[in-house]
């Protein structure tokens, strides 16, 4: 560390974003990462690099490889690569081509033991000897902490943020601390890794998120040390945020820290030239879903689809987390209600999420080829009565002979071929409910519970169910469409989930202007009912999961799909207009400030002395970026939070302010009597700690400053906890 800490420059520091899911897509993180770039770019530019694991399989085809030009950059990487590290430098084929650092972790695993031996000395962590992902993420972290604390001893004189994502890329934050790495850290999780376990258990989640003995719940569940190290990450960073306001909440309770502030996730808007685009999109993706609901359900009974609604679900395989549960019972109850009232509208649900499969079932094949066939037979027929029209108008019949008789045009070999393909169309059997043979078909308890409610595609349910077990993509032979055009397509998303820190995909829906239901369970729902008046009359419906039964959310849900069912098409264009002028609230150039805030808090914390004197209130207001409509278009919608640059900017950052409290973060599901416009704010306005709790005047880093540490009584707790479960008796992480 140098000797005066005040010659770092603060004005424009290097950012190193560090996250497991760089160039490797794995989950949702990697489209955070990817889609947050081109605004990062705008600021830093090179001095923006991401770091991330070298996957051999997706690495070449991800980025191209380049020789870095800053001096310290090519010193640090010269001094690992003697040491045996293998790493690949280069840019990112994506859209801002960031530079981009990626360690191969394969390359220094005979150092495992070692690493793991110094974790254990130097912040009480354990480490089982056969959990892959939990070595992987040891070595990486290692690897990121020694790049580092190389990197910053060769670049003495500029301010060096590294900005970390999720547990596996953790572990680097409390090595640097340790060491007293002359480094910013900043800490984002996106979901608690007990918090997933816990509502994946079927656990009462969030009333009881208090009352857990978190080290006896980490360790009957075998995360211990996984939770270990996500709770030093999450205190040894110089800040800490979340994507959400009840992720903030349940971090405060379950990593025992409160987060300095949320980052909420963003996305890539492209605003179209004229409002109509979009819509016209919508027309087109929505005659490919037609396409595939001919071949799924014609011949075996037929439906007017102009009066057909397309809904759906999609995401990852969590059939409670993500609310498939509820999804389905509330299908049911919409199905009778429909049947009841005599509806003559017909809904299609989709459910989209990967499970283990053989094959594609049979029925779903043929469908589509009879469909296929049959389509083809019909322009074959359409091009020979055409030629056939062209030559009867061309002659000359006499005076009063203009007429045209069907059998001149359609020979009888042509109604032959016509007949075949629709006799061959005709089937006995109901349509499938699933599109592929299931590995487990016995056991999977989506299709159970469509068999418990009976959802079996009669004639008689005007609610239709495809569950699709495969990510979407346009080679698929059944429905061969894109995620993002299977999307534009529909005309609802159903998102009801129980655990959902942030959720991308109502987001999605919403920038491509598809009405969508969430939760005020979910990160995205939370945010929409904070920053904006009747998210419902914009096309977010939010049904409560927090303060009511289950029943009645199932019943909540059931009312808003069959009021939407019942709008008329000018209705459901006109809210499709309304929703994709929310896009702005969830466009990076917007959200993307909130993570510059961060940085800054951070720099200010670790380099205190250099901003004493700086204008503490030197933001400028920036437009939400609306800008006008046309007259045609109802009004735009009332914001909670208007005429701010972005929903965190309700404050300053001031040395006085202490860190957030739990009533700052808790959203609107928590509130009892008046609503109150302004009471919490979101995202939460990033106020900074106390100087001397995190970190000492003069120092870039709090390398041993007082921190809280756990109790005795703490660590016997957690020794028996792991003691009853593995027979292992080991000591809590750094607090």
């Amino acid at each position: 560390m140098p000797d005066d800490p005040l010659k770092r420059d603060v004005q424009n520091p290097i950012l190193f974003e560090c996250a497991w899911e760089v160039a490797n897509k794995v989950g949702g993180i990697y489209t955070v990462i990817k889609t947050k770039v081109p605004v990062t770019m705008q600021t830093y530019g090179d001095r923006y690099t991401l770091i991330g694991p070298l996957i051999y399989k997706t690495a070449p085809m991800e980025v191209e490889t380049q020789e870095p030009n800053d001096p310290a950059l090519v010193a640090t990487l010269q001094s690992m690569r003697a040491q045996g590290v293998k790493c690949l430098y280069g840019r990112w084929l994506i859209e801002g081509a960031p530079r981009v650092l990626l360690f191969d972790t394969g390359s220094q695993y005979h150092r495992l033991d070692e690493w793991k031996a110094d974790l254990w000395n130097l912040a009480g962590i354990p480490s089982p000897p056969n959990d892959h992902e939990t070595n992987e993420a040891i070595v990486f972290g290692y690897l990121v902490a020694w790049f580092l604390g190389e990197y910053v001893a060769h670049k003495a004189h500029t301010a060096v943020v590294a900005h970390f994502h999720e547990w596996q890329a953790g572990l680097a934050i409390p090595l640097a601390r340790k060491r007293h790495i002359d480094v910013t850290t900043v800490f984002t999780t996106h979901a608690t890794l007990l918090g997933r376990y816990l509502c994946a258990g079927s656990v009462d989640f969030y009333n009881n998120l208090s009352y857990f003995d978190v080290d006896h719940e980490a360790g009957k569940r075998g995360i211990y040390h996984r939770y270990c190290i996500e709770r030093a990450a999450a205190h040894c960073a110089d800040v800490f945020t979340t994507v959400s306001g009840i992720t903030a909440w349940e971090s405060e309770h379950l990593l025992k820290r409160k987060p300095d502030g949320v980052l909420p996730n963003g996305l890539n808007v492209v605003k179209f030239q004229a409002m109509h685009e979009f819509q016209n999109l919508h027309a087109t993706s929505k005659e490919k879903i037609n396409e595939f609901v001919r071949g799924h359900f014609y011949g075996h009974y037929d439906f007017d689809l102009e009066n057909t609604i397309y809904m759906f679900t999609a995401g990852r395989y969590e059939y409670r987390n993500k609310g498939v549960d509820m999804f389905i019972e509330s299908l049911a109850r919409l199905n009778h209600r429909l049947q009841q009232s005599q509806s003559k509208t017909t809904v299609v649900a989709f459910i989209i999420m990967p499970a283990a499969t053989n094959s594609y079932t049979i029925e779903a094949l043929k469908g589509q080829a009879v469909m296929k066939q049959l389509r083809d037979t019909v322009t074959e027929v359409q091009a020979r009565v055409g030629a056939r029209l062209f030559e009867h108008a061309a002659r000359f019949h006499g005076e009063g002979r203009t007429e045209v008789a069907p059998e001149d045009l359609l020979s009888a070999e042509d109604q032959v071929l016509l007949k075949r393909r629709i006799f061959a169309l005709k089937r006995h059997t109901l349509p499938p409910i699933v599109t592929h043979n299931m590995a487990d078909d016995s056991n999977d308890p989506i299709l159970n519970q469509l068999r418990r409610v009976r959802l079996f595609n009669t004639p008689g349910d005007r609610v239709k169910v495809i569950f699709h077990p495969e990510f979407l993509n346009s080679n698929n032979p059944i429905l061969g469409l894109d995620y993002e055009e299977f999307v534009r397509g529909c005309h609802l998303g159903v998102f009801p989930s129980y655990y959902e820190p942030w959720g991308y995909t109502p987001a999605e829906c919403t920038v491509m202007g598809i009405p969508s239901v969430t939760t005020n369970l979910s990160g995205f729902g939370c945010f929409m009912e904070d920053s904006i008046h009747n998210p419902s009359d914009e096309g977010i419906y939010i049904i409560d999961r927090r303060s009511t039964s289950i029943d009645d959310s199932v019943n909540a849900l059931a009312n808003s799909m069959f009021d939407f069912v019942k709008k008329t098409r000018r209705q459901r264009i006109n809210q499709r207009n309304r929703v994709e002028r929310l896009s702005p609230l969830l466009d990076w150039k917007n959200l993307g400030l909130e993570y510059e805030k961060a940085r800054m808090l951070a720099l200010r914390r670790a380099y205190p002395d250099a901003f004493i004197g700086a204008d503490e209130d030197n933001g400028e207001d920036v437009e939400w970026g609306f800008g006008e409509f046309p007259v045609s278009v109802q009004a735009s919608p009332r914001l909670r939070i208007s005429g701010l640059a972005t929903p965190g900017d309700l404050g300053t950052l001031t040395e006085e302010m202490q860190r957030l409290e739990t009533s700052d973060y808790r959203g609107h599901w928590s509130r009892t009597g008046e609503d109150e416009e302004d009471e919490y704010p979101f995202p939460l306005v990033m106020k900074v700690r106390s100087r001397a709790s995190s970190v000492m005047s003069g120092a870039s880093t709090p390398g041993g400053g007082a921190f809280k540490s756990l109790s005795e009584h703490d660590l016997q707790k957690a020794d028996a906890a792991l003691s009853q479960v593995n027979g292992v008796s080991t000591t809590s992480a750094i607090a």
